[in-house]
């Protein structure tokens, strides 16, 4: 298998847990919490682990928090190369009302960084990048990092490794708007395609064009445009598909855009073509929507629900 790289700089430790009528004034008694190591990158390798694969996870870790997700992330059979992080990882908490099932998610912000403390980032990238491999630099950024830092690393990889991006606000805006980046993939949900293309985008034909776009500047060979429950658009140089998502209940949708990169990066590791890559991308993203707060997809739900997300071209 081609070897993969998830990059996580802003990770934080998730807390989940369940309280009953929450509302503001008395104090709200809860469940026994659980504790997950969170962060885009971490998680697509949690969920490459679920799914029977492999990844290496380059993580920005500080303090005590730091420390904790370094365990959690051992024990959960990750390999992880650690990069000194400038303060405390931070915590998020995710609070789930068991009267309605409505979920309340408070995320910190992260440490902020310093000039010095990108240029370890990036030398540190540049070093664990494996040659012909697959990264993926995934989730927020921490405060402190510039909007271009996405485009500093391609610029460092130079063919090095085929970089895979998922992103959102000025640092996705950066992306889009560079030309010749050459980007592996670039992935974003509706909500941020339509911020960046200035309209909604209300049809598959409409995601389809957009992200066509960005594959004729050369932003990116692989564009993928997640809309929601509908399904994800894929479009490449040689083409144009839909895959329609598997029709589940719906527990959570923490973690489905994770599950579907892990889903499809994975799947391209393993020397599938893209059009399939998408189809387990979006059965990993359907697994994961039916499992509670931040739990992943659950690899043997992945694979019964491949048959469920038709690919068709567009």
């Amino acid at each position: 298998m081609t070897p993969i790289l998830t990059i996580t700089l802003n990770p934080a430790l998730d807390i989940s847990t369940l309280a009953a009528g929450i509302r503001p004034g008395p104090k709200l008694r809860c469940c026994v919490p659980v504790f997950d190591a969170g962060g885009g990158g971490i998680n697509i390798s949690r969920a490459i682990r679920a799914m029977g694969g492999e990844s290496r996870a380059l993580v920005a870790l500080g303090g005590a928090t730091g420390a904790r997700m370094a365990d959690l992330m051992a024990a959960a059979g990750i390999n992880v190369i650690t990069l000194h992080a400038p303060g405390e990882t931070r915590q998020s908490l995710a609070v789930t009302d068991t009267e309605t099932g409505g979920q309340f998610r408070f995320v910190m912000p992260g440490p902020e960084w310093l000039a010095q403390d990108v240029a370890a980032a990036s030398d540190a990238i540049a070093s664990a990048a494996p040659t012909g491999g697959f990264m993926v630099l995934s989730g927020s950024q921490p405060p402190g990092l510039p909007d271009d830092f996405m485009l500093q690393v391609t610029a460092r990889l130079a063919g090095k490794a085929r970089l895979i991006a998922d992103t959102s606000g000025a640092p996705l805006a950066r992306v889009a708007a560079t030309p010749g980046l050459g980007l592996a993939m670039l992935r974003m949900d509706e909500e941020e395609a339509g911020s960046l293309a200035g309209h909604p985008l209300t049809s598959r034909a409409e995601s389809a064009a957009f992200a066509t776009t960005l594959v004729d500047a050369g932003v990116a060979a692989m564009v993928v445009l997640a809309r929601g429950s509908d399904g994800s658009v894929l479009v490449t140089p040689s083409g144009r598909w839909f895959c329609a998502a598997a029709q589940v209940p719906v527990v959570s949708k923490v973690g489905a855009g994770d599950s579907f990169m892990a889903g499809f990066v994975l799947a391209l590791a393993q020397g599938k073509p893209p059009e399939q890559a998408l189809a387990f991308g979006v059965a990993a993203a359907s697994a994961a929507v039916m499992t509670p707060a931040t739990e992943l997809c659950r690899g043997e739900d992945a694979a019964r629900l491949l048959t469920q997300c038709p690919v068709s071209p567009l």
